[in-house]
């Protein structure tokens, strides 16, 4: 702006000079000074509010003024010819390379503007006294113009090489002080640049012009040259090594491609990484064992107790049916409470010892074929029974079709019965169960709805893991917490999952889905629908 208006107050000082001496200037070469005068404050107006915009129409008011300045006093050979070269002045004050750019391509169109009018019209010359004069006034505004913009132009450049340098400086410090290795090195390995903390008894200095295989024990090196080539073609990778430096020592280096013919690589040492590694893998193998401790413990405990169960469920059996005679009610009830105590008993050891041994990857499928409609239908008659005592409607809802599956008969049956099981004990009186055995696609598909209480979020985030229970404190006394999670576990041993869908007071829906149909199964399957 200050280039602008000085530009400006030459050419006012300037006419103001002619008219205090007494003199006049002709119509055509005051309406050039005024021209250029205007051009300066308009110049000066855009720079201060319009920014980038602003300068380049700067520029333009710039060329019209010039070139409108010549033609009114005689054209190229004219006294103001050199104000062509207002507009690269202008451009150059901005100090700006696009706009300066802009400025030198104005300054030939002006003057092109007044070459032309030389041309095609007949162009009036200021008389001699007052020619000399306005060349005076051209050259000097010119070159004053010109020297003053490069001189601010060279200090701009100055100004911003000196701050790059100070950005490179810092940014120098900040790559030679961050806690890892930075280098830049060709897709072959070869180090061009580092920067940073090496790892323990690697200089940077000594880096340039080395190789990245030169850092990495032999044993490693091909790994790390894969993952060179890796990154060159992939964009990234990682590799894993003992330094060459260092047998005890551990690095990790992480490269990304820069370009086609330029990795980027950070190696830091990563020791005390590999030691809490090493330490959890520990601890990890440590947790397997004491669980496959407990798992044989439990497996172990189980048979030692079931065969003292069974006989006392033998004998409280015969007590039962009077086998050696009459007995008082009272010590036929104490025999029904002991059978029934037993066969509970006897059910949580079979829960016990079934997740013992999924849990040690010692449970092995007994897979058979056989209609699964069968095994669920066994499951509803024996618990028809419990729900009738409890005021629950057992409902049933199994395919009209075979359902011809290749699976664990016991596990299909184990499956139902802890299913409708939890159903029943959730469900109020009055209440409802929905048994459905239907085919999806290539999988069996068991469903078990009840109208019950429903299930927290709380509880059905941990429901499905062993000995995890639901509900309040008298339902938790009446299982062990075995009977979702052997659900899964069965589902999953047959390549199915289980899911559960439940919310308060709006009952649960648990569907079990395994690919166990049988290809028969599937086409028969497949031509009903046909049909249909």
């Amino acid at each position: 702006m200050c280039w602008h208006l000085a530009w400006t107050v030459i050419v006012t000082a300037a006419v103001g000079a002619v008219v205090l001496r007494g003199g006049s200037l002709p119509r055509g070469e005051l309406a050039a000074l005024a021209a250029m005068g205007a051009a300066g404050v308009i110049g000066a107006f855009l720079a201060e509010v319009a920014g980038a915009t602003g300068g380049a129409l700067a520029i333009l008011a710039w060329t019209l003024a010039g070139a409108g300045a010549c033609l009114l006093t005689g054209g190229t050979a004219g006294p103001l010819a050199p104000w062509c070269l207002a507009p690269l002045a202008a451009g150059a004050a901005f100090g700006r390379p696009r706009l300066l750019a802009l400025g030198a391509a104005c300054g030939v169109a002006a003057a092109a503007l007044a070459a032309l009018g030389v041309e095609f019209f007949p162009l009036a010359r200021p008389p001699a006294g007052l020619f000399s004069w306005l060349s005076l006034l051209a050259l000097g505004t010119t070159g004053m113009g010109l020297a003053a913009s490069l001189v601010a132009l060279q200090g701009k450049v100055r100004g911003d090489d000196a701050r790059a340098r100070e950005a490179e400086l810092e940014l120098r410090e900040a790559l030679d002080h961050q806690p890892q290795l930075l280098m830049a090195f060709y897709p072959g390995g070869r180090i061009l640049e580092a920067f940073g903390e090496a790892p323990v008894g690697l200089e940077t200095r000594d880096l340039r012009d080395r190789n990245v295989g030169d850092l990495v024990s032999a044993e490693d090196r091909a790994d790390v040259d894969a993952a060179l080539l890796r990154a060159a073609i992939e964009g990234s990778a990682e590799a894993s090594f003992v330094p060459a430096h260092d047998a005890q020592g551990w690095c990790v280096l992480t490269v990304r491609r820069m370009s086609p013919t330029r990795l980027v690589g950070a190696l830091r040492d990563a020791r005390a990484q590999r030691a809490r590694e090493a330490e959890l893998e520990e601890a990890r193998l440590q947790a397997e064992q004491q669980n496959a401790g407990k798992s044989r413990f439990l497996a172990n405990m189980s048979h030692e107790l079931r065969t003292p169960l069974n006989a006392i469920m033998g004998f409280s059996d015969i007590m039962r049916q009077r086998l050696f005679g009459p007995m008082s009610e009272r010590y036929a009830e104490y025999a029904d409470l002991i059978h029934e105590s037993g066969s509970h008993l006897l059910e949580l050891i079979n829960d016990v010892l079934d997740m013992s041994k999924i849990e040690a990857e010692r449970f092995e499928l007994a897979r058979e074929e056989f209609d699964a409609r069968d095994a669920i239908s066994a499951v509803l008659r024996l618990m028809r029974g419990q729900a009738d005592r409890a005021g629950i409607h057992l409902r049933a809802d199994l395919s009209v079709q075979s359902l011809e599956v290749e699976a664990d008969r016991r596990a299909i049956k184990q499956i139902a019965f802890n299913l409708i099981s939890n159903a029943l004990k959730f469900t109020p009186k009055g209440g409802a169960v929905t048994v459905t055995a239907q085919p999806a696609g290539e999988a069996l598909e068991i469903v078990v709805a009840d109208t019950g209480v429903g299930i927290s979020p709380q509880d059905l985030a941990r429901l499905g893991r062993p000995f995890e229970q639901a509900g309040d404190a008298d339902h938790r006394q009446a299982g062990s917490g075995l009977g979702l999670s052997l659900v899964r576990a069965f589902a999953r041993l047959h390549g199915g999952e289980m899911t559960i869908d439940s919310a308060i007071g709006e009952g649960t829906t648990v569907i079990v889905r395994m690919p166990v149909l049988l290809a028969a199964a599937q086409a028969h399957q497949l031509g009903l629908s046909a049909e249909a």
